[in-house]
């Protein structure tokens, strides 16, 4: 079979390997889309074990079932997990899933931008989800990353009303914008130094843009009423837009840091301000299994409408121009883009 193998964001090439052959309790997935996502091309975290096939937002068809499968049989179209919790450890308990030992080891094989992808018992048993008749494969590969979106906002608390400042327009800014939009809040703020993403973001449910560039506290006190943000969401791994959320936060608020920076990078916190004023900063990190369900829902009732932001679609042939486009925000010709979604077989 033909997968797109990883070296690094400027060398991935499509090679040739076994198709995987699968136990009594594993299911074999024909791909038909998979996204790639900005941590596909966050290279100082992939390239330590490269070469490997990457791809997590993987959605296809069942091809074969294990002899002891009972849940699944061929034909089904699914979106599989590619991390799952164990569900039972002390971290898992307490709902805190994504700390979970077992969900940071687990993982499908070989990786999403393959044609054949071997599911492993315990993904077979809570990480696959069979997709409602009226959903694409294009929009299936959603359901990953607005299942991290819903999770983050869940874990924040997102309340009707409340202002929000998303730091960052890309795919995971312009997915919290949506979801943000769908759950009530209120006055919806976004920056970037991007222009044509805030032009998206504007579109997609902002109701105020920022060059992220420019004094966003100051500004963000003239278009809010003379408040800061009660929820700020950081959506970029640039630490200048950490230290600008640190300033963005009204009194009482919360900072949400969605995103990571590089290694090595120390955010300084104004310790006795938010001791004060009972600001809130915490991370969030991946899915659990009751995400990806919310997050399904959300996209089959249309409530989050992901299709708007898919920029391009590429064969196979064409992932190393996708991990470009996703690296550098364009494409070839200096187009703006978005979501790249790997089509592996439009026939499914």
């Amino acid at each position: 079979m033909r997968v797109g193998m990883y070296y690094n964001n400027k060398d991935v090439r499509v090679e040739e390997m076994p198709k995987p052959v699968i136990g009594p309790n594993e299911i074999l997935v024909k791909a038909a889309a998979c996204g790639i996502c900005g941590s596909d091309v966050l290279e100082w975290y992939r390239i330590k074990k490269a070469p490997l096939v990457l791809g997590h937002e993987m959605a296809g068809k069942i091809v074969e079932v294990g002899s002891s499968v009972t849940k699944y049989r061929t034909g089904q179209r699914v979106f599989v997990s590619h991390h799952v919790p164990c569900n039972t450890c002390d971290y898992c308990l307490n709902g805190y899933h994504t700390a979970c030992d077992t969900l940071h080891s687990t993982n499908f094989f070989p990786g999403g931008f393959s044609e054949y992808i071997r599911v492993p018992e315990i993904n077979v048993d809570r990480g696959v989800f069979v997709l409602p008749d009226e959903m694409s494969y294009d929009k299936a590969v959603f359901i990953e990353p607005l299942a991290c979106v819903v999770r983050a906002q869940r874990l924040v608390g997102i309340r009707p009303g409340q202002s929000v400042l998303v730091m960052g327009s890309g795919i995971s800014g312009l997915l919290h914008i949506m979801l943000a939009k769908t759950l009530g809040a209120g006055r919806i703020i976004a920056t970037d130094v991007n222009k044509e993403r805030l032009k998206t973001a504007k579109q997609l449910g902002a109701e105020v843009t920022i060059d992220a560039r420019e004094d966003v506290p100051s500004i963000l006190r003239k278009v809010n009423g003379g408040k800061l943000a009660d929820l700020v969401l950081v959506c970029t791994g640039a630490l200048p837009a950490f230290k600008q959320a640190l300033k963005a936060v009204e009194r009482g608020g919360t900072i949400l840091a969605f995103a990571t920076s590089n290694p090595g990078e120390d955010l300084p916190v104004p310790l006795n301000d938010f001791w004060r004023n009972e600001i809130k900063l915490m991370p969030s990190y991946g899915n659990a299994p009751v995400d990806a369900v919310e997050s399904m829902e959300l996209i089959r009732a249309g409530r989050v409408p992901v299709e708007k932001i898919i920029s391009h679609k590429i064969p196979l042939d064409d992932i190393q121009e996708g991990f470009l486009m996703t690296a550098t925000g364009h494409d070839s010709e200096g187009n703006n883009s978005l979501k790249v979604i790997v089509e592996l077989d439009n026939a499914l």
